[in-house]
């Protein structure tokens, strides 16, 4: 028992904190491009593609951002409706100020997956820049992201979604751009921004629904031969989840549709075809989707080792971290006295999460229908 204990220990850390190290053993010895440096051509179009579904309350100030983007190429910006049934609709079509701008209105509700799609066969930019309407962008976040394209073994290049606010939400989200700017070091990144990349728009595929899109679109970035790398300076702005359930079952629909994705392009893992690219993707997703069966094996391998007075100690910092969780969950107050409490809580609600992803896609569940996560104004 001891050894599925301290197997599954060390499971755990390398999946959260081995990996990065790894990472940042590796990336000692290259620098990596300094891509502020490179220029974009003075002709490059660019198509921005926003889906949208019942975002009366932030597709104005979308639309506005939009609007005060500062790029000098030629910008294409195509805002889908996905069966929109509340005022959405209207404050596009009466909006002004963007000049090449096309509202693309499906009235029956298909899915992400479809509304992109619809997005793509009116698209003409060379590249394609996929955003949601809850992300404000930085003025130069379209020039930004553009540049790395200037090399042509660029594919995919995400930006980053900064979360407003101190909360578990916007700490973990900071660790994963901090893997991903390792990754992107000397590799290729294995996860984009889903509200913020840009991808050559001949190498983009059809999207399935059922599959998470930003994830798929790295996948076959890479599968295609190019790299898919994360910058800093392009970036937007996001609101927090209005609450923990919101937060918690957007998760599981992101999880589902990445497991799908991830077993529709399997051979990515195999480290033979793939070397650096495989490992990356195991240790940043494979494994990380696979610590909440880690942790139930840790927490009950340990009770089978209680005639240890270290052992004993072990469980019992296990049962307080989850109550210290559990507790969060159930306290707002708590969470205002005592902000670090937000970290337990939000890494046990991401493990649950991964858990009830895996129950839901074993047991047949292959998507639900897509809805905006609902953010705090």
């Amino acid at each position: 028992m001891e050894f599925v204990l301290w197997g599954s220990f060390l499971l755990v850390f390398y999946a959260y904190f081995g990996y990065p190290f790894l990472l940042m053993a590796v990336n000692r010895v290259s620098r990596g491009i300094d891509y502020r440096s490179l220029q974009y051509p003075d002709n490059l179009s660019v198509t921005l593609i926003i889906p949208v579904h019942n975002e009366e309350a932030v597709i104005g100030r979308k639309l506005d951002n939009t609007k005060a983007l500062n790029f000098s190429g030629n910008l294409q910006v195509l805002i889908v409706s996905d069966g929109s049934s509340d005022n959405t609709v209207q404050i596009v079509k009466e909006f002004q100020g963007i000049e090449n701008l096309t509202f693309i209105e499906l009235e029956e509700r298909k899915g992400k997956a479809n509304a992109l799609n619809a997005g793509l066969q009116a698209a003409s930019g060379d590249i394609i820049v996929f955003s949601d309407a809850s992300i404000m962008f930085d003025a130069e976040a379209i020039t930004e992201i553009v540049r790395p394209f200037a090399l042509p073994e660029m594919g995919c290049v995400s930006g980053e979604d900064l979360i407003e606010g101190g909360s578990g939400e916007g700490l973990y989200g900071k660790y994963e751009l901090f893997l991903r700017k390792q990754e992107s070091v000397t590799g290729s990144i294995v996860g984009a921004s889903g509200s913020l990349y840009a991808q050559r728009k001949e190498i983009v595929t059809p999207f399935i629904e059922g599959v998470a899109p930003d994830f798929y679109s790295v996948l076959n970035t890479v599968e295609q031969g190019y790299r898919a790398i994360s910058i800093s300076e392009s970036f937007g702005y996001m609101k927090a989840a209005e609450s923990h359930k919101d937060e918690f079952n957007r998760k599981v629909r992101t999880l589902i549709r990445g497991i799908t994705a991830l077993f529709k392009k399997a051979k990515l893992l195999n480290p033979f075809n793939y070397p650096r690219f495989s490992l990356y993707l195991i240790s940043h997703k494979l494994a990380r989707w696979l610590v909440p069966f880690f942790l139930i094996s840790l927490l009950v391998s340990n009770l089978f080792l209680l005639d240890s007075p270290f052992y004993q100690v072990l469980l019992l910092l296990q049962l307080l971290f989850y109550a210290v969780a559990a507790m969060a969950a159930y306290s707002e107050p708590l969470q205002k006295a005592v902000p670090l409490v937000k970290l337990p809580l939000f890494f046990v609600s991401v493990n649950v999460s991964i858990l009830m992803a895996w129950l839901k896609y074993l047991s047949g569940t292959r998507q639900e229908i897509w809805t905006p996560t609902k953010r705090s104004e």
